[in-house]
This record gives C-alpha cells, sequence and structure tokens, in this order.
C-alpha cells in the first residue's frame, strides 16, 4: 500500500475534522453534530452537497469555549449546533 497527504482541497470535511481533533475540547462534538444536520438537509434535498462542508465550517466559528465539563454540557452544544446550523442553511 502508498499512503498520500489527504487532498483536503478535495475533501474539505476531512480537513475541518482533523481541525476539530486538535482543537479539543466542544469542537468535535460540534462538527458531529453540524455534519448530521447538515447532511440529512442534503439527504432530504434542502441544500447541495458541497453546502455540507460549509454548514460544518460555520458551526465550528461557534465553538463554545473550555471543555465539557459533563455530558449534559456535550447534549447542549449539541442541541445548540443542530439548531444553529438548520438556520444557517435555512437562511442561505
Amino acid at each position: 500500500m502508498t499512503f498520500h497527504q489527504p487532498d483536503f482541497a478535495r475533501f474539505p470535511c476531512l480537513k475541518l475534522a482533523y481541525d476539530a481533533m486538535h482543537a479539543g475540547g466542544f469542537a468535535p462534538c460540534v462538527l458531529n453534530a453540524a455534519n448530521e444536520a447538515a447532511v440529512a438537509a442534503f439527504l432530504r434535498g434542502q441544500i447541495r452537497f458541497t453546502d455540507i462542508a460549509r454548514t460544518v465550517a460555520h458551526a465550528l466559528e461557534h465553538v463554545p469555549a473550555g471543555e465539557p465539563e459533563s455530558i449534559a454540557a456535550l447534549v447542549s452544544a449539541d442541541t445548540e449546533t443542530r439548531a444553529r446550523a438548520e438556520a444557517f442553511f435555512q437562511a442561505a
């Protein structure tokens, strides 16, 4: 097998995932929630495939500061992110 550096221009969500992983804190939770909301909207025909990465990037601009102190904090961040993602692609 031969491995190559990923092409982040072709796969922007992969770059966002690496960024969230390195950022830590709430970022992976926010990435996941935004991605799930965007993919669901794509499957419903509400957004284009290329809008998924834009939605996730927008959500990652609003990551809560600090480290999650509890599962409840993660659930709250997940819920808020899904609402923010919905508002983002509804406005587009």
